[in-house]
């Protein structure tokens, strides 16, 4: 098929499978194909070809810098830093990782040891020159990174979020010397105090980018006819291919990033207005990942990424290795454990027939009933279900446990559940919310089946899935904003910033200029901007972010702090209207619109959703009895249809399970409604 006009594509590469939501001629396709792992770019160029799109205007998820990370397997790295900070990196934070375990190894450092480099320069904590910088010895360590084969540098000098003089003369005299080596630095990545986190933020950087940049150019390439191609960033926003190629630390989260937005969008589209509260939960083939949407998509300034620190704004999203994929198995002392070691794409759970022979949590769900060969990927995709191997990997795993197959299935589904209940708590009931007061919205493969029983755990009441669930993220990106990011340490008391904002202004006006110059070349005409400040009370060594308004004054300062009292208040228990508070930093944020498609709406008709009904088959939703279920094809449920649990629905990206004691309705925008 030749397209007249430019299609809109959102697609995300997970770990199993690579989804496609694609805005043709005003229609809504999706897709999915198994992830290449050896070269990500070749199912993106097979699912385009599926749908056939030549050309189109693409929004991409993807965990190229992710699977550096998680596999260390990123580019030869050294790290360039201020003479005696060269083991800032391993020293760290001083974290236990286990706290109880008497015997425990941390993960290497990305970076070696004979390749942890200093330089001889010294700036004082306001950034005025102790030590000028040793430019021949500069010249000197330029020899030494091309001898011992370094692929990419990092350079992070004490105190250059305060002056950048040195660290940018460095990176002048290595480009003489070593013109192709990709440099990273920190007062470019990171302009932030903490030297740890510092560090170690721009060493992922340089970790990550001489990867993720072959990626880019390979894709671009490949893509040929494509007419624009962006990448979502961790922080939620779209981003152009030389800026992603550049800061490849800010893709680390993309492709989870992109579920919540999407599951924001369709929620706010449902609700038909901006203020919700929203519980995300996205399974898939490896991992969950779950936030809890307060009103508004939250966002955290730090997060963490194969043990290491990552300090940049991302969704604040918090993963638990429990996926479809993930493999159930005895641990040492005979319990059984599930996750969170996955099967991934290849081989895949059992049922795939890809060699697989451990079971997974998709095993358990067809032994179970609760996935049918006739309604996994709509009957249509390149994955066909052995219902006989599963049973045969369940079988062979509940007679280690003295349990039938159907046993030891629901034994496995109730672990995973445990583990995605214990997640939702984290972000919720931790963090001073009650999960009651929030609609649950899964998505994800793997969301819709396990969606009822994670409500029921948690008292949660109402249900949202989405139209396409299996296919959100990819839909969530195609719906993001284009983003660009930037903050700089200000360290300093409020008192002082309210008696004279000018210091606080001038900052600014340098963040600003730099987002503006990035969205601009990103094609965004008139990008929106936004500030927010990272505070704390005098003598705390964490912050909370608080929203400033723009143009900055005394009176907008003092509302940020009455803000930050709110938030204090919420998160800890208590507030200091009276303490000391200290400005950290000022972060500001531009923004440009996404594609914002508009979902297909239908005038609700009638209740009777019986025409829907393709079949009725048992399920197991207890060791001992076997439930006769419809199921339904979603394809041919209408707005207004309703029906009760149990059931089943199929589609071609997911399989929902309706459990007994649950009602469905379908809204205008053909969302299934779940209640109690």
């Amino acid at each position: 098929m030749t397209m007249n006009r430019l299609a809109l594509v959102g697609i995300d590469v997970g770990g199993t499978f690579t989804d496609f939501f694609a805005l043709i001629d005003g229609q809504i396709r999706v897709h999915k194909r198994s992830t290449t792992p050896a070269d990500q770019s070749r199912a993106i160029l097979e699912g385009l070809a599926a749908l056939g799109i030549e050309q189109a205007v693409i929004v991409h998820g993807m965990t190229v810098a992710t699977n550096a990370l998680l596999e260390r397997r990123g580019a030869k790295t050294a790290l360039l830093t201020t003479a005696g900070f060269a083991d800032v990196l391993l020293i760290g934070r001083q974290q236990r990782p286990h706290l109880y375990r008497l015997s425990q190894q941390r993960s290497a450092p990305l970076v070696a040891d004979e390749l942890r480099l200093e330089a001889l320069e010294r700036l004082d904590a306001q950034g005025a020159v102790l030590t000028p910088l040793d430019e021949d010895q500069i010249i000197q360590l330029a020899h030494q990174l091309r001898n011992d084969g370094v692929e990419s540098l990092a350079v992070v000098f004490l105190f250059s979020f305060r002056n950048p003089a040195h660290e940018q003369r460095a990176a002048a005299i290595l480009q003489q010397y070593l013109p192709d080596l990709p440099l990273s630095l920190s007062s470019e990545i990171l302009p932030e105090y903490r030297e740890f986190e510092r560090t170690a933020t721009t060493v992922i950087n340089a970790y990550v980018q001489p990867l993720v940049a072959r990626y880019l150019s390979r894709l671009r390439d490949a893509l040929g006819k494509v007419a624009s191609v962006r990448i979502l960033q961790s922080n939620g926003g779209a981003i152009g291919l030389h800026q992603a190629a550049r800061q490849a630390a800010r893709l680390v989260l993309s492709g989870p990033a992109g579920g919540v937005v999407g599951a924001f969008e369709v929620a706010r589209q449902a609700t038909n207005g901006p203020t919700l509260n929203l519980l995300t939960l996205d399974m898939g083939g490896t991992s969950t990942d779950v936030a809890l949407c307060p009103g508004e998509i939250p966002t955290t300034p730090e997060s963490a990424i194969a043990e290491l620190p990552l300090r940049l704004p991302v969704i604040d999203i918090h993963t638990v290795g429990a996926g479809g994929g993930s493999i159930a198995e005895l641990d040492a002392a005979g319990g059984l454990r599930v996750g969170p070691r996955s099967a991934g794409a290849l081989p895949g759970p059992v049922c795939y027939g890809r060699g697989g022979v451990e079971p997974t949590v998709t095993d358990a769900n067809v032994v179970l009933g609760r996935l049918d060969p006739k309604g996994f990927l709509g009957g249509q995709g390149d994955v066909t279900l052995d219902v006989d191997a599963a049973q045969g990997a369940l079988a062979a795993l509940g007679a280690r446990l003295g349990l039938g197959a159907q046993a030891a299935a629901l034994g496995v589904v109730r672990i995973v559940n445990a583990v995605m209940e214990r997640a939702l708590r984290r972000v919720s009931v931790e963090r001073g919310y009650d999960p009651r007061q929030f609609i649950l919205l899964p998505f994800g493969g793997a969301g819709p089946l396990h969606a009822c029983d994670l409500a029921q755990a948690l008292g949660i009441r109402h249900i949202l899935i989405p139209l396409h669930p299996g296919v959100l993220s990819a839909y969530g990106m195609l719906v993001a904003d284009v983003v660009s990011d930037a903050a700089q340490s200000v360290l300093q008391p409020a008192a002082a910033l309210c008696a004279d904002i000018a210091p606080l202004r001038q900052t600014y006006a340098g963040l600003a200029e730099r987002v503006l110059a990035v969205l601009r070349a990103d094609g965004v005409a008139q990008p929106a901007l936004t500030a927010a400040l990272d505070m704390r009370y005098r003598g705390q060594s964490f912050e909370l972010t608080a929203p400033i308004d723009t143009p900055l004054t005394g009176d907008s300062l003092n509302q940020a702090l009455a803000h930050f009292h709110r938030a204090h208040e919420q998160r800890y228990g208590y507030a200091l209207p009276e303490g000391k508070v200290e400005v950290v930093t000022l972060r500001i944020r531009g923004r440009g619109p996404g594609a914002h498609p508009t979902l297909p709406v239908e005038a609700p008709g009638g209740p009777d959703a019986t025409a829907a009904i393709v079949e009725h088959k048992p399920l197991w939703f207890s060791e001992s009895v076997v439930t006769m279920t419809p199921c339904y094809d979603r394809q041919q449920l209408r707005a207004g249809h309703r029906f009760v649990g149990p059931a089943l629905v199929y589609q071609l990206d997911a399989t929902t399970v309706v459990m007994p004691g649950w009602a469905v309705t379908v809204d205008e925008y053909h969302n299934l409604r779940l209640s109690r």
